[in-house]
C-alpha cells in the first residue's frame, strides 16, 4: 500500500490545501493514507501562525489528512533548502512514506527533477558563487537564476515561482538523502503567494489578512476547518496577529548580547552585527527588519533570523534532519499508520509529550526549543487564562473520531 507524504504549513488550512489532498488521493488511490509534516506555532516566513499547531493539525485531519506530524522549529525557520531537508527527511525517517506530493505551478515533475539534479551538481554550486562575486548587489536567488539560465535556458524560468522553488528543494532532499520516495506533483490553482485571487480559492496570505482585519473567512475555508477556527476564536486562542506579540518579541531581542545574533544561520557578511544593532535601537519589529535589510538579502531571510534570535535558535540547531517525530493529530486510519510507523521509524515517535524525557539529550533540547516557542506564542492569545506556560508538555495529540456537526 502507498502512503502519501505532504509538507505543509496550513496557515490556515483552505480550499487549495483540500484540493491538493483530494487530487493526490485521486491520482494515487482512495486507500492511500495521507501523512503530513506541518510547521508548528511559527512558520517558514518567520512569523507566528494565525492558529496554534494543535488547532491547525486538527483542522487538517478533519479536512482530509490522516496523520499530522510537527516539523520542529529549527527546520521550520530555515531557508527553503533547510525547510525541505528537515520535512522530507522526517517523512523518510518514518519508514512508511512511499510518495511525496506537492503543489507546483508547472504541474509536472520532469522539469523539476532536472532542476533538482542541476542544483546538486558541485560545478553548478560554484557557478552560483561566481555570479555572487560578479555582482555583489544581487541576492542568492537571482544569482542562482542567472547560473541556471546559462545551463538550461528557458527551463530556468521554473525557478521564478514559489511553489516550484519549494518543489525543487523537496526533490533535492529526496535525491540528497537517497530516499525511496517517489515525487508526485499537483498543479496549483487559485491566487498565488501574497496575491489577490482572480479565480479559484483565496491564498493563505489573503485569508490571514482577512483574519487580522476581523473579516469573516467562512467562504474561504472548508467548513470542517472553519469550525475549528471559530472554536479557537471563542476560547480566545486566535487569531494570533503579530501586534499581539510585538512587545514580547522586542523584549527578548533587546536582552540578547550581540554575539547571539552572530550565532544565527545566515549571519555572515556582517548581517548578524547589523541585525543586533537594529534590534537594540528600533522601536518595532518592522523597523528592525527595515534597518537590517539590504539589496543582497531578502526580507524573508531577515525575518527568519529575527525570529530565530527571539526564540533562541542557533545555526547548528537545524543540521541534518529532526531527531524525532511528534504526533499532533490523527484519525482512525492515521492511528493505523502510526502503529506501523512505530515498528519502522528510524527516529523516536512522540505521542505523549512527557515521554521526551526518556529520549537523548538532543531530542530533549529540540523539544524544549519548540516548547519554549509555544510559551511565547501563547502570549498572543486574547484570553489571559490561555497564556499559561508549559502547555506544550500538557497537550496530547488530537485524535479525530468523528466530524464536527
Amino acid at each position: 500500500m502507498s502512503v502519501i507524504g505532504i509538507v505543509g504549513e496550513y496557515n490556515p488550512f483552505h480550499f487549495g490545501h483540500k484540493h491538493h489532498i483530494q487530487e493526490t488521493i485521486r491520482l494515487m488511490g482512495t486507500d492511500c493514507p495521507v501523512v503530513c509534516v506541518m510547521s508548528g506555532d511559527f512558520i517558514q516566513r518567520g512569523e507566528a501562525a494565525v492558529y496554534s499547531k494543535f488547532a491547525r493539525a486538527e483542522a487538517a485531519v478533519r479536512s482530509g489528512a490522516d496523520l499530522v506530524l510537527e516539523l520542529p522549529l529549527p527546520w521550520t525557520l530555515s531557508s527553503a533548502e533547510g525547510f525541505a531537508r528537515g520535512a522530507v527527511g522526517l517523512l523518510g525517517a518514518t519508514g512508511v512514506v512511499t510518495q511525496l506530493s506537492f503543489g507546483s505551478e508547472c504541474g509536472e515533475t520532469a522539469p523539476l527533477e532536472q532542476l533538482a539534479e542541476l542544483m546538486l551538481n558541485p560545478l553548478f554550486i560554484n557557478e552560483v558563487k561566481d555570479e555572487l562575486k560578479r555582482d555583489e548587489s544581487i541576492s542568492f536567488a537571482a544569482a542562482r537564476q542567472r547560473a541556471a539560465e546559462k545551463r538550461l535556458g528557458e527551463l530556468a524560468c521554473q525557478l521564478e515561482t514559489p511553489n516550484n522553488i519549494l518543489a525543487v528543494e523537496y526533490i533535492k532532499a529526496i535525491y540528497d538523502q537517497s530516499l525511496d520516495i517517489e515525487p508526485v506533483t499537483v498543479l496549483r490553482f487559485g491566487s498565488g503567494h501574497d496575491s489577490t485571487a482572480q479565480s479559484g480559492p483565496r491564498s493563505a496570505s489573503e485569508i490571514r489578512r482577512a483574519l487580522a482585519s476581523g473579516v469573516d473567512i467562512s467562504a474561504s475555508v472548508p467548513q470542517t476547518a472553519y469550525d475549528i477556527y471559530k472554536r479557537e476564536d471563542k476560547l480566545g486562542r486566535g487569531p494570533v496577529i503579530k501586534e499581539n506579540l510585538e512587545a514580547a518579541m522586542l523584549s527578548r531581542l533587546r536582552m540578547l548580547p550581540p554575539d547571539s545574533f552572530e550565532a544565527l544561520n545566515d549571519a555572515g557578511e556582517g548581517l548578524g552585527i547589523r541585525l543586533a544593532r537594529a534590534a537594540h535601537e528600533e522601536c518595532s519589529v518592522d523597523a528592525i527588519l527595515a534597518a537590517a535589510k539590504s539589496k543582497r538579502y531578502a526580507l524573508s531571510r531577515i525575518r527568519r533570523m529575527t525570529m530565530c534570535a527571539a526564540l533562541g535558535i542557533k545555526a547548528e540547531d537545524s543540521l541534518g534532519i529532526p531527531p524525532y517525530a511528534r504526533v499532533l493529530a490523527a484519525n482512525e486510519r492515521g492511528c493505523a499508520v502510526l502503529k506501523e510507523m512505530n515498528t519502522k521509524s528510524r527516529v523516536p515517535i512522540i505521542t505523549k509529550p512527557a515521554s521526551v524525557n526518556q529520549l537523548d539529550a538532543n531530542c530533549r533540547r529540540i523539544f524544549e526549543l519548540c516548547s519554549a516557542a509555544h510559551d511565547l506564542y501563547a502570549l498572543g492569545y486574547t484570553a489571559q487564562a490561555e497564556r499559561r506556560g508549559g502547555a506544550d508538555y500538557r497537550i496530547s495529540p488530537r485524535i479525530v473520531t468523528e466530524l464536527l456537526i
